[in-house]
């Protein structure tokens, strides 16, 4: 099987870029971290504080968390229930930061993960993918872009949704959301050994960075037919 793996930190476009990618390939695209937001819903719903290790490790065992991948695109299910759109929640996603750090959480996914890559060709994006979940993968890549970007990608993103935020807000929440990820002692975000790294944040439109990432992986598939 081939492996992808493309790092990143939040709001670099990892999730639109992989599943382009694998689309334009024939891979299955992985997101990883709607696995960690399914867990973060489950605790938020049962009133569970990301930061409270032994609650979230006792909880686990309770959680059911699925992947399934259908033509509409990978859809997560939470003990049964649908819940794509409900993980795209900015709560959720701070929650997801927070409890992704505990290592009985990480544990809890990974097989998951590995999983998936052993059974498919994959393009399998998150924080860690590249250092921790897929070390071997062929292709390694660390996709971001400056805060600034990020954060105006964000807001583009919650107006589609309808939904109002203030731009300095979610500024301070991507950099502190940066920080948290760099800083945790458990896979912190940083680029791992023999990646490339791809800085979105002059490419106006995502087809640009989707090119030179399918380019490099093709290069690769190349080589190794040879």
């Amino acid at each position: 099987m081939f492996a992808v793996a493309i790092d990143g930190p939040s709001g670099a476009g990892k999730s639109s870029v992989s599943k382009a990618v694998a689309q334009r390939l024939g891979f299955i695209y992985v997101d990883t971290g709607a696995l960690y937001r399914t867990v973060a819903l489950y605790l938020i719903r049962h009133g569970i504080s990301p930061e409270d290790v032994d609650a979230v490790t006792a909880a686990l065992p309770c959680i059911s968390v699925e992947m399934k991948h259908e033509k509409r695109g990978q859809r997560m299910l939470l003990c049964g229930e649908d819940v794509t759109d409900q993980i795209r929640t900015g709560a959720v996603s701070t929650a997801a930061s927070v409890s992704s750090a505990i290592p009985a959480v990480r544990q809890f996914l990974f097989k998951l993960q590995t999983d998936m890559a052993e059974k498919y060709n994959v393009v399998m994006d998150g924080r860690d993918i590249g250092t921790v979940v897929l070390p071997h993968a062929q292709v390694k890549i660390f996709l971001t872009a400056s805060a600034e970007e990020r954060a105006r990608r964000r807001m583009a993103q919650l107006r589609h949704q309808g939904v109002t935020e203030d731009y300095d807000t979610v500024l301070r929440e991507i950099k502190e959301r940066d920080e948290r990820d760099r800083s945790r002692e458990l896979a912190p975000l940083k680029p791992c050994e023999g990646a490339v790294l791809v800085d979105s944040t002059n490419n106006k439109k995502m087809r640009q960075t989707v090119d030179i990432i399918c380019d490099l992986i093709k290069e690769k598939l190349k080589r190794d037919w040879v």
